[in-house]
Protein backbone atom coordinates (compact mmCIF):
# COMPACT_ATOMS: atom_id res chain seq x y z
CA UNK A 1 0.00 0.00 0.00
CA UNK A 2 1.67 3.70 -1.37
CA UNK A 3 1.81 6.00 1.57
CA UNK A 4 -0.62 8.36 -0.10
CA UNK A 5 -3.18 5.33 -0.11
CA UNK A 6 -5.62 5.97 2.30
CA UNK A 7 -6.73 3.05 4.76
CA UNK A 8 -10.43 1.18 4.75
CA UNK A 9 -12.43 -0.68 6.44
CA UNK A 10 -15.96 -1.81 5.11
CA UNK A 11 -18.76 -4.41 6.08
CA UNK A 12 -22.62 -4.64 5.39
CA UNK A 13 -23.23 -2.11 8.30
CA UNK A 14 -20.21 0.13 8.37
CA UNK A 15 -17.24 1.72 7.09
CA UNK A 16 -14.30 3.42 8.61
CA UNK A 17 -11.72 4.68 6.23
CA UNK A 18 -8.51 7.23 6.59
CA UNK A 19 -8.01 9.87 4.01
CA UNK A 20 -4.31 11.15 4.22
CA UNK A 21 -5.07 14.39 2.06
CA UNK A 22 -6.99 16.09 5.01
CA UNK A 23 -5.99 13.14 7.54
CA UNK A 24 -9.28 12.14 9.11
CA UNK A 25 -10.57 9.00 9.49
CA UNK A 26 -14.59 8.57 8.91
CA UNK A 27 -16.03 6.26 10.72
CA UNK A 28 -20.20 5.36 8.98
CA UNK A 29 -23.18 2.63 9.71
CA UNK A 30 -23.45 0.90 12.85
CA UNK A 31 -20.27 -0.42 14.11
CA UNK A 32 -21.22 -3.42 16.84
CA UNK A 33 -19.18 -5.86 16.37
CA UNK A 34 -18.51 -8.54 19.60
CA UNK A 35 -15.65 -7.64 21.72
CA UNK A 36 -12.11 -6.73 20.81
CA UNK A 37 -10.93 -9.35 18.60
CA UNK A 38 -13.03 -7.93 16.30
CA UNK A 39 -12.15 -4.64 16.09
CA UNK A 40 -9.28 -5.58 15.63
CA UNK A 41 -8.87 -4.54 12.13
CA UNK A 42 -9.96 -1.17 12.93
CA UNK A 43 -7.81 -0.98 15.76
CA UNK A 44 -4.44 -1.94 13.15
CA UNK A 45 -5.90 0.90 11.31
CA UNK A 46 -6.32 3.83 14.05
CA UNK A 47 -2.38 2.49 14.85
CA UNK A 48 -1.69 3.09 11.36
CA UNK A 49 -2.71 6.22 11.41
CA UNK A 50 -1.22 7.37 14.83
CA UNK A 51 2.33 6.24 12.55
CA UNK A 52 1.87 8.47 10.04
CA UNK A 53 1.81 11.20 12.60
CA UNK A 54 -0.34 13.64 11.15
CA UNK A 55 0.29 16.95 13.19
CA UNK A 56 -3.78 17.05 13.38
CA UNK A 57 -5.96 13.93 13.26
CA UNK A 58 -9.74 14.48 12.68
CA UNK A 59 -12.12 11.61 13.83
CA UNK A 60 -15.79 12.67 11.76
CA UNK A 61 -18.51 10.64 13.69
CA UNK A 62 -20.77 12.09 12.61
CA UNK A 63 -22.28 9.54 9.99
CA UNK A 64 -21.86 6.57 12.70
CA UNK A 65 -24.90 6.16 14.00
CA UNK A 66 -24.30 3.22 16.49
CA UNK A 67 -21.39 1.96 18.42
CA UNK A 68 -21.40 -0.40 20.90
CA UNK A 69 -19.21 -0.10 24.23
CA UNK A 70 -16.68 -2.41 22.59
CA UNK A 71 -16.52 0.29 19.95
CA UNK A 72 -16.58 3.02 22.34
CA UNK A 73 -12.86 1.56 24.38
CA UNK A 74 -11.49 1.43 20.76
CA UNK A 75 -12.12 5.05 20.36
CA UNK A 76 -10.95 5.65 23.49
CA UNK A 77 -7.77 3.83 23.74
CA UNK A 78 -6.76 5.98 20.08
CA UNK A 79 -7.36 8.86 22.61
CA UNK A 80 -5.15 7.60 24.88
CA UNK A 81 -2.50 6.60 22.48
CA UNK A 82 -3.00 10.11 21.31
CA UNK A 83 -2.57 11.79 24.71
CA UNK A 84 0.93 9.71 25.28
CA UNK A 85 2.20 10.63 22.25
CA UNK A 86 1.49 14.19 22.28
CA UNK A 87 2.50 15.18 19.33
CA UNK A 88 -0.62 14.79 17.34
CA UNK A 89 -3.60 17.32 17.61
CA UNK A 90 -7.09 15.52 17.98
CA UNK A 91 -10.73 16.98 16.37
CA UNK A 92 -13.62 15.08 17.17
CA UNK A 93 -16.68 15.58 14.78
CA UNK A 94 -19.60 14.13 16.49
CA UNK A 95 -23.57 14.90 15.86
CA UNK A 96 -26.30 15.63 18.31
CA UNK A 97 -28.80 13.96 16.58
CA UNK A 98 -27.03 10.65 16.97
CA UNK A 99 -27.85 9.68 21.06
CA UNK A 100 -24.61 7.55 21.53
CA UNK A 101 -22.64 10.71 20.82
CA UNK A 102 -23.69 13.20 23.22
CA UNK A 103 -23.31 10.82 26.00
CA UNK A 104 -19.66 9.22 25.08
CA UNK A 105 -17.71 12.07 23.13
CA UNK A 106 -17.18 13.68 26.20
CA UNK A 107 -15.25 11.16 27.94
CA UNK A 108 -12.41 12.37 25.25
CA UNK A 109 -12.16 15.25 26.60
CA UNK A 110 -11.56 13.64 30.02
CA UNK A 111 -9.40 11.92 28.86
CA UNK A 112 -7.49 14.23 26.78
CA UNK A 113 -8.40 17.57 27.89
CA UNK A 114 -6.48 19.15 24.31
CA UNK A 115 -9.36 17.35 22.49
CA UNK A 116 -11.22 19.65 20.11
CA UNK A 117 -15.05 18.31 20.26
CA UNK A 118 -17.36 19.72 17.40
CA UNK A 119 -20.87 18.53 18.41
CA UNK A 120 -23.22 19.83 16.12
Amino acid sequence: MSESAGLEIKDDEYRVCYNPETATVTFQGELQLNGMNEYAPIMTLLDEVVKQAPSVLTLDLRQLEFLNSSGVNVLLSLVIKLRDKKTIQLIVEGSEAVSWQSRSLNNIRRLMPTAQLNIT
